[in-house]
């Protein structure tokens, strides 16, 4: 009986493959043509500077257009902001969201610059929210009327919510309820009794296409926190 021969074992480590000349020399003649192509752009440059010199102008006298033409944009909304008017039809024809935002824009008109709508779910009775030139915090609800004078009046327990939260949750130094429509009879000395200011729609028409900001229709403001220029 013959005996076989041991298998041999082989080897658990790689040979490493050694690299051959001719990759090396292309990695070499690679790096040598990126050095020729950025000489040759550099050189270029030099000989016709006035290219990038023209481009950089070009530039410059784009980027001054834009913020000119940014600067007068920004010129016509604050005169389109000042011109701002409101037909009662128009504020009847709204929707309730477009009815706040009509109060917000108002608001800024009448020099309110933070003025903003955040009425929504969980607004805590406050649709729109302002600080006027004299440092005063506004909260203002809204209480839209499709039909106008013709709809359902605003009633003491809307009143009640607003005053249980303007002050207490929202900061308030004046607390309005505005409405295109009408308020209950109970409505006013409720508002009276609580430093509440009622804007009907008599008053909201007188405001919304009058040139006269808010406070100087309404009586009994808090004073100013702050001086401003139009006091």
């Amino acid at each position: 009986m013959t005996g076989r021969r041991p298998a041999r074992r082989r080897s658990g480590r790689r040979r490493t493959r050694k690299p051959r000349g001719g990759e090396g020399l292309a990695v070499l003649g690679a790096a040598a043509a990126g050095l020729w192509l950025i000489v040759t752009i550099a050189n270029w440059l030099l000989e016709h500077w006035w290219i990038p010199a023209a481009l950089a102008a070009a530039a410059a006298a784009a980027t001054g257009w834009w913020l000119h033409q940014r600067a007068q944009q920004a010129k016509w909304e604050r005169v389109r902001a000042r011109a701002l008017r409101y037909a009662l039809p128009q504020l009847d024809a709204l929707h309730h969201r477009q009815f706040e935002l009509a109060v917000r824009d108002l608001m800024r008109r009448d020099g309110c610059a933070d003025a903003e709508q955040v009425g929504g779910a969980g607004d805590n009775g406050a649709d729109v929210k302002a600080t006027d030139p004299f440092g005063r915090r506004w909260v203002i609800q809204c209480k839209h009327r499709r039909a106008g004078l013709a709809g359902s009046p605003v009633r003491t327990p809307d009143l009640q919510v607003l005053n249980g939260t303007a002050r207490q949750v929202h900061g308030a130094d004046v607390v309005i309820l505005v409405t295109n429509g009408r308020f209950t009879a109970n409505c006013r000395p409720f508002a009276e009794s609580q430093r509440l200011h009622l804007v009907d729609r008599h008053l909201l028409g007188e405001w919304a296409a009058g040139s006269r900001p808010l406070w100087e229709l309404l009586h009994k403001l808090p004073p100013p926190r702050r001086p401003s220029p139009l006091s």
